[in-house]
């Protein structure tokens, strides 16, 4: 089983796009992927893919603190500990005029301190709905995704369940790649995205913040012992810049696997619910399916390599 995860450094680099272009040349082989959309903050894979959900799962991400009135005494050990100013204050408790107190489920980070230092034993964690995840079904293939509410936390924990769906949905109906719309950035998504994966993706864009959280993204990936290819989206609109990142990825030992030219070829995909590749042939077709086709041999030499991925990494290591 071999699975690619397409990350960036930064969002709007059109790392979504790409994905589901990608999911649109895949799917014309003998077998589909699974997609998998991990950007569980502000997924927006299924805009494009138009999944048919068949099956639909709270994500039980966490919990936090209750204190029941009844047993409240108002005593505010629960208040001292609390770092994060999430117990309150609330009124009388009735005849007797003993204050009890609240937990502000907003401002509650489900830490338990306040649940282990009640002398009344008043405060119970109680599991919290953070969001909701999907098995559906493209066009392209299987497809996994989920969302998180707002202000909602443990992303990580809901990508880890994605992907290990998405590969029990791959050996379940006998499908060879997994095909993996990452989270922008350096965060605990984009760590619960990268781990294990088979090879890595970094879209990136001709600007210098693009530039900088690139480099952010590759030594990220390196860290977690995953090989990385680049890809420049919209290259034509700074060839500067396009450049430097080229010189600095031969620099490094990485390669370039693509030079996407900006087309507005992209937004009227995206306006028609389409991929770049079915709204008809544009200045992308060639390079994206060239692209598939370089991505297909680098996944296919990383599941038939027997090394320990610290020798290639050492070898890089050496040269630099």
């Amino acid at each position: 089983m071999k699975e690619l995860i397409v990350i960036s450094g930064k969002g709007g680099t059109g790392k979504t796009s790409i994905t589901a272009a990608l999911a649109s040349l895949a799917s014309a082989e003998k077998k589909p992927p699974v997609l998998v959309d991990c950007d569980v903050d502000a997924a927006n894979l299924h805009l494009v893919t138009g999944p048919k959900n068949l099956e639909t799962n709270d994500f039980i991400g966490g919990a936090k603190a209750w204190i029941d009135p009844q047993r409240c005494r108002g005593k505010g050990t629960c208040v001292d500990v609390c770092r994060f100013d999430a117990v309150k204050a609330d009124g009388s408790g009735g005849a007797d005029t003993t204050v009890r107190h609240r937990v502000d489920a907003y401002a509650c980070e489900g830490c338990g301190l306040c649940a282990e230092v009640c002398p009344e034993r008043a405060i119970t964690m109680r599991p919290v709905n953070s969001g909701q995840w999907h098995t559906a079904q493209t066009r392209f293939g299987p497809m996994v995704h989920g969302r998180l509410g707002i202000a909602e936390s443990n992303s990580g924990k809901l990508v880890t369940l994605l992907r290990t769906t998405a590969r029990d949905l791959a050996t379940e109906k006998g499908l060879d790649v997994i095909l993996v719309d990452g989270p922008p950035g350096i965060g605990c998504p984009t760590i619960a995205s990268l781990t294990g994966a088979g090879y890595a993706l970094v879209v990136t864009e001709p600007t210098l913040s693009g530039f900088h959280d690139m480099q952010r993204a590759i030594q990220l990936a390196a860290r977690f012992n995953v090989a990385t290819g680049i890809c420049i989206n919209k290259s034509d609109i700074n060839d500067e810049i396009s450049d430097r990142i080229a010189s600095w990825a031969g620099e490094q030992g990485l390669d370039i696997l693509a030079r996407l030219p900006y087309d507005t070829t992209v937004t009227r995909a995206q306006a028609a619910g389409k991929t770049i590749i079915e709204i008809g042939f544009n200045r992308l077709t060639q390079p994206l399916t060239l692209l598939w086709e370089t991505l297909g041999h680098r996944l296919r030499e990383s599941a038939a390599c027997d090394l320990d991925c610290t020798t290639c990494l050492d070898n890089r290591n050496k040269t630099r």
